[in-house]
């Protein structure tokens, strides 16, 4: 097939009704990068679009440019036929139009039905009809199976229940045409095929989805079309069915993509990390989020903990890595020292290297720059500092070389704001960071989280090159893809619980969905 078309597919015909939404020749730009080149986008009402891409190819930009978030330099947006103009989110929101952002706009303090409302609270003489917003909520939910507690505050429930939140602010909002920019991401495979089922539902009552996604599977399983970008430029629009995979990989990255991880047997050596009955207190509810695990993690081998999110995994990491206190009794030992209660830089510096689940709250400092972030557990080593005083030249060498390394693309290289870089990018910087380090242990969460194929095919071949160069991997992991392909061994945690131990050779997905919903369990004490 030719991939670079240069004119979208399916363009009206005499007597069809006009594209929902028309994006002409937008053009886009920030200092040094050009984000949107010319770029045109078709959606027809009742569809599902996809919008496909590489990490920093402009979609996210794109659908910004649409919600109002941005103003573009070039280009015109039609409505229905029409001209309009969109300054801000609220004229989106007045024109139809939602987004479920990539990256959450909620209030932390806020809870979530104070989320949901905020901006059209339902009042009657200025005073909150609450009541009755949070039955209409508890509607959606039920109806679109995102349940949520709407009386939690937002920074008490996890990434996965806040995605949850954003996608019921839209529907709040009874928008027609509904972006979603990566919004299965942090969602498990059950909310994946739900939300997939929801968003056919929506598209049958006529609403139109733009739908941004790296995953090529969803975008076979529920797009009616796709259009392509590759640095920042259309390749084309194509009809999924008339597509493959592998036809729509090659246009988003410009070659063909192995979707296997090649991998040689483990060669598991000493025992670098060691967990005896590590319990983590809840933050939502009496009851341990995660209660009396112990496991072992050995030299040379990729260890999984897979589980649907929300069973313990985030407080389980939190407590390993330093972030929250272990209950007493609780026992961490890396490399066979007891480093329970010890700081997270002496973790840091004693041979752990740690990918967090949340890359903007435990990541990075988003207005510090790119090369900044790069150096953050590394800036007082001889190399960086003297007397005092931090070496930026070296600092700039050492960002220039692992930007390159890594492929971490921004418009400013290693001066731009982390904050100004596409969440792909965001993702790479970490993991450069956190694998260049010197490590004999690697906790990787979610490591390839709004990655595209290409980026994930890259950095699974780095997570198996630092397992075969004799460091231990500890990979928490949502995706059943990724855990099949990279693990080693495979532990499945339920309820803050490891109720089961597998070989990913001999055991199968269906297997793992039993475990991962709590309708088997083994009994490891044996």
């Amino acid at each position: 097939m030719n991939n670079e078309v240069n004119v979208p597919v399916n363009a009206p015909g005499a007597g069809e009704e006009p594209y929902v939404i028309e994006m002409r020749h937008i053009t886009k730009r920030f200092p040094g990068i050009i984000a949107n080149d010319d770029i045109t986008l078709q959606l027809k009402r009742g569809e599902i679009h996809a919008l496909l891409g590489e990490n920093g190819a402009g979609k996210s930009t794109l659908m910004s440019v649409l919600f109002g978030l941005y103003q573009p330099e070039e280009g015109e947006i039609y409505k229905n036929g029409e001209k309009v103009t969109i300054n801000n989110p609220n004229d989106a929101n007045a024109l139809g139009i939602g987004m479920v952002h990539q990256h959450f706009k909620l209030v932390d303090v806020f809870s979530v039905l104070d989320n949901i409302i905020l901006g059209i609270e339902p009042n009657t003489l200025g005073f909150l009809r609450k009541k009755e917003a949070k039955a209409k909520v508890l509607q959606l939910s039920e109806t679109y199976g995102l349940n949520v507690d709407p009386d939690a505050l937002v920074e008490d429930i996890t990434v996965g229940m806040q995605q949850r939140t954003e996608i019921l602010k839209m529907l709040y909002r009874e928008n027609e045409i509904l972006i979603f920019d990566e919004p299965t991401a942090v969602l498990t495979p059950q909310e994946i095929t739900e939300l997939m089922h929801i968003m056919r539902g929506l598209a049958a009552e006529g609403k139109s989805i733009l739908f941004i996604s790296h995953k090529l599977n969803e975008i076979m399983e529920v797009a009616d079309r796709c259009t392509v970008l590759r640095k920042g430029k259309y390749v084309g629009t194509v009809n999924v069915a008339d597509v493959t995979k592998e036809d729509l990989s090659s246009m988003m990255v410009g070659r063909n993509v192995k979707f296997v991880a090649d991998k040689d047997d483990a060669k598991p050596g000493e025992t670098i990390l060691e967990i005896e009955h590590l319990s983590v207190k809840s933050r939502l509810h009496k009851k341990n989020a995660v209660n009396d695990v112990s496991l072992k993690v050995r030299a040379g081998e990729i260890v999984c903990i897979a589980g649907i999110d929300g069973n313990g995994q985030s407080e389980f990491v939190s407590a390993l890595t330093g972030l929250e206190k272990a209950e007493p009794g609780s026992k961490i030992f890396l490399c066979g020292e007891d480093v329970t209660k010890k700081s997270i830089r002496y973790k840091n510096t004693h041979g752990m290297s740690h990918i967090p689940e949340d890359r903007h709250k435990h990541g990075l400092v988003l207005d510090y720059s790119l090369q900044e972030n790069i150096v953050l557990q590394r800036y007082f080593e001889k190399e960086f500092q003297s007397a005092g005083f931090i070496r930026f030249d070296k600092v700039r060498e050492y960002a220039d070389y692992l930007i390159e390394k890594f492929d971490v693309r921004s418009g400013q290289g290693a001066v731009t704001l982390a904050r100004s870089m596409s969440g792909g990018n965001q993702q790479k910087a970490i993991i450069a960071r956190e694998l260049d380090r010197e490590h004999k242990l690697l906790v990787a969460v979610q490591p390839t989280r709004g990655l595209d194929v290409g980026a994930i095919e890259f950095i699974h071949e780095q997570i198996v090159a630092t397992r075969d160069a004799g460091s231990a991997v500890l990979l928490i992991s949502l995706e059943l893809d990724e855990v099949m392909n990279l693990s080693d061994r495979i532990l499945v945690m339920y309820e803050g619980e490891i109720v089961g131990e597998f070989d990913p050779k001999t055991t199968t997905v269906e297997e793992l969905g039993l475990y991962m919903a709590g309708a088997k369990r083994q009994n490891l004490q044996e």
